[in-house]
């Protein structure tokens, strides 16, 4: 029986899923929610968001790239925003193939593949199982530099059964105010998580939360950077000086493996540039992927 995590009280299906935003398609690895943009015969983007914001987090980058005359896309992680929460386990390979399956579906190829926090992650396991499919890279403070520090509470939610109980009384106040620190902004806070709450309805959130933690996405990808940075694709990184989530001191490890990137960093800026700071980060954006 599944543990009844509190604040869960929806299934995502085909009646509940009836009239959110964007899109729907099913994959072998699970319906996944996605939303398609821009020119749909222009050079294509694709979006891969971290940890546990969904797409949204994309918005800013999302509407300028479509504007642009690009073909943009954005999805939502399995177990996270409307995207099915199956009962896996959330490694690298599951991401990866979904994302695979994912743009063989929708015919995208040549892409830039841009990675945000653990979407840096994650596309580094696209790119080192499919390197043909990109043209370019683009990082947003990404995550696998180092492993997440394992504090005694972190150390603790990983273990099978105290993580359920944990997460399920406690974790949903605590996952909302965490994000906070994803933001340098303080007047972007409220807004960001109302909408990180959003997908806390659905059954299957926390459950794949924990996986995720349990199942090497907070280690180091360091051997996976080194390949794809081997494949010298041009590579674009960000990131934000007073970045709390993945600190600032962690770009270091990634340029050492990808050193012909070009490197920005946005001061007064905290994890997310590309939301904090989208001004600034489209206008550098642009002019890469026009080159």
């Amino acid at each position: 029986m599944p543990f009844p995590y509190l604040g869960e009280s929806i299934t995502l299906n085909g009646t509940t899923r009836n009239g959110l935003p964007g899109s729907f398609i099913t994959l072998p690895s699970g319906v996944t929610h996605y939303e398609e943009g821009g020119d749909p015969n222009g050079p294509p983007i694709v979006l891969v968001h971290g940890f546990s914001v969904p797409y949204f987090i994309y918005d800013p980058t999302f509407e300028f790239l479509s504007s642009r005359g690009f073909r943009v896309l954005r999805y939502d992680l399995l177990g996270r925003g409307f995207s099915d929460r199956p009962v896996v386990q959330y490694n690298a390979e599951l991401f990866a193939s979904q994302l695979w399956e994912l743009l063989e579906a929708l015919n995208f190829r040549n892409i830039a593949l841009a990675g945000l926090s653990m979407g840096g992650a994650v596309t580094a396991s696209f790119m080192d199982r499919h390197p043909r499919m990109v043209s370019k890279y683009i990082l947003i403070d990404p995550a696998g530099a180092k492993p997440v520090s394992i504090s005694p509470m972190l150390k603790a939610v990983r273990m099978p059964g105290i993580g359920e109980l944990v997460l399920g009384l406690f974790g949903s106040g605590s996952m909302v105010r965490g994000i906070a620190a994803d933001l340098f902004t303080p007047e972007l806070v409220a807004e960001f998580q109302e909408k990180y709450k959003v997908q806390m309805r659905y059954h299957g959130f926390k459950r794949a939360i924990l996986s995720t933690m349990r199942n090497g996405m907070l280690d180091s990808f360091m051997d996976t950077y080194r390949r794809v940075g081997a494949m010298k694709k041009p590579t674009l990184m960000f990131w934000g000086r007073q970045d709390k989530t993945i600190p600032f001191e962690h770009s270091a490890e990634i340029l050492a493996a990808m050193p012909h990137a070009e490197f920005h960093v946005l001061e007064n800026c905290g994890h997310i540039p590309h939301y904090e700071r989208p001004g600034e980060v489209h206008e550098i954006l642009l002019e890469f992927l026009r080159r």
